[in-house]
C-alpha cells in the first residue's frame, strides 16, 4: 500500500473523479479531471438524480426524529452503490476507460453537521466537541470501480479544531485566484458559501464561510405551493411572478446566524424544512400569496449573501463568480446583481469550468492533495488550528 501510494503521488498528472452530493440531496454530481503541472482540465461531467425513493430516504435522515440508525446504516451503502454507478456511467458515456482513472474523491452525503462546540456526556466525562457526519461508504465505491477512493474529508479538520466546512476554498484558490482582481467565488447550493480571494493572495489570505441559505428555503417553498409537484423553481420563473414582501424579508434577515462572525458554517439544522415551514405558515397567515413568499425567500438568499459581504469581507469585491444550482436561477442572479451593484456578477462557465461541475471538481483536487500528502483545508475558513491532510484512503482493486 505504501509503495502504491508513493507511485501514485509521484505521477505528474493524475486523472481523478470528483463526486459531490450537496445539502439539496437531489443527486450526485460527477466530474472527471486531469490534474497536472499545467493546471486542471475537466474532461467530462454530469449529474445523476437520485431515485425518488432514495431522495426521500436521505431526507428522512436529516431529522433526529426520523433519522434512525438502521436507515443510516442502509443508506450509507445504497448511496455508495449510486456513486460508484455514476462513475461507471460517466466514464462509459465520455469514452474514458476506468483503468485510466487513478483516483476518486468522494464528498459523500452530509446528513448532520454540528460545527458549534457543544457539551457531550460520555464515559470520560463531559467534553466540548464539534461533529459532522457524511455517508456514502467509500469501500463500496473502491470495490465496484477498482479505483482508489479518498472520502470523509471533513472530520480531520474538525479534529484539528475546525468546523469541517467550507472545504472548497483550497480548490477555489487553486483554480481562480487572480493577480489583479479581488474575487468572491459564490456557491449557491442548498446552502450558500463564499470564498474571498484578494488580488495576488496566498492561501493564508483566503477567507471563506457559509453565508446562509442558498436554494434550500426556496426549494421547500416551491414544494409547499405546488403540493409537492415541483422540487425547485426552474430558472426562477415562479419567483419572477411574485413580489417581495418587505415585512417577511425583514423577519428572515433577523436570523441570528447572519450576524455570527466567521469562521462559520451551517446546514439544514438552521435553514431546513422546519425553518422554511414556519416562515411559510406565518406569511400565509397574514395573507401573503404563495408567489410572493417565493419571491421573498429568493430575495432572502440574495440579500443574505450581499449582507455577508458587507459585514465580513475585509475588502472590496471586483468580481462575483457564481456556481452551484442557484447560478441557473435567473431571478436570484438578477436580485444578487441588484444587491451588489459595484461588482461584476457572472456565472463560472465564463471562466471555463461549468458552474454545475465545480464542487465535484473541488473534491477531485482535494483527493489529489491527500494522496500527495499535502493539506487541503484552509484554517482561515474553517477555524482549524493548523493545516492538515484530509480524508481517508481506501485502496482500489489495482493497488
Amino acid at each position: 500500500m505504501k509503495n502504491f501510494l508513493a507511485r501514485l503521488a509521484a505521477k505528474k498528472t493524475l486523472r481523478v473523479v470528483g463526486l459531490m452530493s450537496g445539502t439539496s440531496a437531489d443527486g450526485v454530481s460527477v466530474a472527471i479531471v486531469d490534474i497536472g503541472p499545467t493546471g486542471v482540465k475537466v474532461l467530462a461531467h454530469d449529474t445523476y438524480p437520485y431515485p425518488l425513493a432514495v431522495r426521500r430516504q436521505v431526507f428522512s435522515l436529516f431529522s433526529p426524529d426520523t433519522g434512525h440508525v438502521d436507515g443510516i446504516c442502509r443508506t450509507n451503502f445504497v448511496l455508495a452503490e449510486l456513486f460508484a454507478g455514476a462513475v461507471v456511467r460517466l466514464a462509459a458515456k465520455s469514452g474514458i476507460r476506468l483503468r485510466s482513472i487513478d483516483l476518486i474523491g468522494s464528498h459523500g452525503q452530509t446528513i448532520h453537521h454540528m460545527p458549534q462546540v457543544g457539551a457531550s456526556a460520555g464515559p470520560a466525562g463531559r467534553r466540548r466537541v464539534r461533529s459532522t457526519l457524511q455517508i456514502g461508504e467509500p469501500s463500496v465505491i473502491a470495490e465496484r470501480t477498482g479505483i482508489t477512493t479518498v472520502a470523509d474529508f471533513r472530520p480531520r479538520d474538525v479534529a484539528a479544531g475546525g468546523q469541517g466546512a467550507p472545504l472548497v476554498p483550497y480548490a477555489d484558490y487553486v483554480l481562480f485566484r487572480d493577480r489583479g482582481k479581488n474575487r468572491a467565488i459564490q456557491n449557491i447550493g442548498g446552502i450558500a458559501n463564499v470564498t474571498y480571494l484578494p488580488a495576488g493572495c496566498e492561501v493564508e489570505d483566503v477567507l471563506a464561510f457559509d453565508t446562509g441559505p442558498g436554494n434550500m428555503v426556496i426549494d421547500r417553498v416551491v414544494q409547499r405551493i405546488t403540493g409537492g409537484r415541483r422540487a425547485y423553481d426552474a430558472g426562477g420563473r415562479m419567483a419572477a411572478r411574485g413580489e417581495v414582501d418587505r415585512r417577511l424579508l425583514g423577519e428572515l434577515m433577523g436570523h441570528k446566524y447572519l450576524r455570527r462572525r466567521p469562521p462559520k458554517s451551517t446546514g439544514r439544522e438552521e435553514f431546513g424544512t422546519q425553518f422554511a415551514d414556519l416562515a411559510f405558515r406565518r406569511a400565509r397567515g397574514r395573507g401573503v400569496s404563495g408567489a410572493d413568499i417565493l419571491a421573498t425567500v429568493t430575495a432572502f438568499t440574495a440579500r443574505s449573501i450581499a449582507e455577508a459581504y458587507r459585514r465580513f469581507l475585509p475588502g472590496p469585491v471586483d468580481e462575483v463568480v457564481l456556481c452551484g444550482g442557484g447560478a441557473r436561477n435567473e431571478t436570484l442572479v438578477r436580485m444578487l446583481r441588484s444587491e451588489l451593484r459595484a461588482a461584476k456578477v457572472f456565472v463560472m462557465d465564463e471562466l471555463g469550468i461549468s458552474a454545475d461541475a465545480k464542487e465535484a471538481v473541488s473534491f477531485a483536487i482535494l483527493a489529489a492533495e491527500t494522496v500527495r500528502g499535502r493539506p487541503g483545508n484552509v484554517p482561515s475558513a474553517t477555524g482549524a488550528r493548523r493545516r492538515v491532510v484530509l480524508g481517508k484512503i481506501i485502496p482500489g482493486g489495482r493497488s
